[in-house]
């Protein structure tokens, strides 16, 4: 196997007396849908927090295509190509799917205008229709806020979002957790046509069956370290959960 593109070599963090990571290691690889699994506690939001630049670990290395590298921030991080989708999405309500998808990173008009301030919104309205289309996202009304859309579709957008400037890695934390059935499938789908692309997704999700079908592996956090890494096709529903309580012994300690 090549190479890892993003890992995480024995992370430490503490927290005063609380130690959220002890020597955690995680990987990552070109290409590949990976889920991150384990119980409340064991350290998978600090984990991913590290790895986006939102925390500085106490200890430990990160590298990125094999190179060690320190993140100052997240926009460090979005800036080698590593995007997040939060669970709160962190979309505009009150703005339309074009502005979400340009949020904090807006094209301005050229000449004067331009540095006068004014948007090119025709560049970003175009710009989001081609994303939208290249991902599979159908919006019944582009110039919608997004607060009128449904959840999926508001999933649809804050994915498409992270996608459209992720060059390496795209981390998503529960992306269908409130929706139902039908949204879900979907979301699904749009994180397959997202790692087709050859964009890493990382998948946050205490749903093992989906787990099961969208991750090609799996890696298991529990009480801050990595403790057994699968390939998704060749385990079980009871594997993944007997290695998140402790029930199955599959220690993994290599980075």
């Amino acid at each position: 196997m090549t190479a890892p593109l993003l890992e995480a070599r024995r992370l430490v963090k503490t927290y005063g007396q609380v130690q959220a990571l002890r020597e955690a290691n995680f990987s990552v690889y070109q290409g590949e849908v990976v889920a991150l699994i384990g119980d409340n506690g064991a350290g998978k939001s600090t984990l991913v927090k590290t790895l986006v630049g939102a925390v500085a670990p106490s200890g430990g290395e990160i590298l990125l295509d094999g190179e060690p590298v320190t993140f100052a921030g997240p926009r460090a991080a979005q800036a080698l190509g590593i995007e997040t989708v939060y669970q709160d999405l962190a979309l505009a309500p009150d703005l339309d799917a074009a502005a979400n998808l340009f949020l904090g990173r807006e094209p301005r008009r050229g000449g004067l205008l331009g540095a006068l301030g004014v948007l090119d919104r025709r560049a970003m309205r175009t710009r989001s229709i081609e994303a939208f289309a290249e991902l599979g996202v159908r919006l019944k009304d582009i110039d919608a806020p997004v607060a009128t859309l449904s959840g999926g579709q508001r999933q649809s957008v804050a994915i498409a979002r992270s996608v459209a400037w992720a060059s390496r890695v795209v981390f998503m934390d529960e992306p269908t957790a409130a929706l139902g059935v039908v949204q879900r499938e979907r979301v699904l789908e749009l994180i397959r046509r997202v790692r087709d692309r050859g964009v890493s997704v990382v998948l946050i999700s205490h749903n093992m069956p989906e787990v099961l079908s969208v991750a090609d592996r799996v890696e298991v956090l529990r009480l801050g370290r990595r403790v057994a890494r699968f390939r998704a096709a060749e385990t079980s529903l009871e594997e993944l959960v007997g290695a998140m309580t402790g029930a199955l012994s599959n220690e993994d300690d290599a980075a």
